[in-house]
């Protein structure tokens, strides 16, 4: 029987962009006996709401199911594969860029975590007891590289790792990465000798009181508040740093098919 639609479902025409991205099922083994649009909306409804896995609505697929696809898929690689397929595609229809970017923009976010254990650590500067994103996106604010860390590692130690994911990421037209005062220093010259990137330093004003919007760092700040919709991030839950990084691949991932669809 078909069911009452959700308000995180995907609609018709974005299950279509993603539809034929879906892995095939293996071959030699059982059948897929479930929807794989069903397994993706159960994903985002935890997604959403920010729900444990067992609460997930009896109307989905078992939430054995639900979890058995999702960890599967980031175990592989699936999610960063669709992620970033999504975001070349996206690139190209937003105005016609490359699919790769010159220029990118550089930040963090530190986030409790729950009881669940896991990395956490103490960020003394902004007072939170967890865990620490790291992220580099575009001039659209799309994800490049994203990297989960303990809260306790500084900024210039934490953006080695997501520079070394983005170096791993095939960005060969990469030049610029825009980046606060806090990334200022050794890491400058750091980015120069295996990569090439420069590191521009975009510093708030002195004079200047009240909210200021600095240049370029905004859209990294945009995209913060774009996964700050998805309540399971709103702390750190997953006890795996690679859990956590998957599922800001597929917020991201929802994030791009609303658009993609728009168009």
């Amino acid at each position: 029987m078909p069911r009452e639609r959700y308000p995180s479902d995907l609609t018709d025409a974005q299950w279509a962009i993603l539809a034929p991205l879906i892995p095939p099922a293996k071959p030699g083994g059982r059948r897929r006996e479930v929807a794989m649009r069903e397994v993706v909306n159960g994903l985002l409804s935890i997604l959403r709401t920010g729900a444990g896995w067992r609460y997930l609505p009896h109307d989905f697929p078992p939430h054995e199911t639900v979890y058995t696809y999702y960890n599967a898929w980031r175990a592989d690689g699936t999610w960063e594969a669709l992620h970033t397929t999504l975001r070349e595609r996206r690139r190209r229809r937003g105005g016609g860029r490359e699919p790769t970017p010159r220029a990118g923009i550089v930040d963090s976010q530190s986030v409790k975590t729950t009881n669940r254990g896991g990395v956490c650590g103490d960020d003394a500067g902004k007072q939170v007891k967890g865990c620490k994103r790291h992220l580099v996106v575009d001039t659209l604010g799309l994800a490049l590289a994203v990297v989960v860390h303990s809260a306790a590692l500084q900024d210039r130690d934490g953006a080695k790792l997501v520079f070394a994911a983005l170096g791993r990421g095939g960005f060969a037209r990469l030049q610029l990465i825009w980046a606060d005062g806090g990334y200022a220093g050794k890491l400058v010259a750091w980015l120069r000798d295996p990569w090439r990137w420069t590191l521009a330093i975009v510093k708030r004003s002195d004079a200047a009181r009240g909210l200021q919007v600095l240049p370029r760092r905004w859209v990294v700040e945009r995209t913060f508040a774009w996964l700050a919709r998805y309540r399971r991030l709103s702390k750190g839950d997953e006890y795996l740093t690679e859990s956590a990084e998957a599922m800001l691949h597929v917020a991201m991932i929802h994030l791009m098919l609303v658009r993609l669809a728009r168009q």
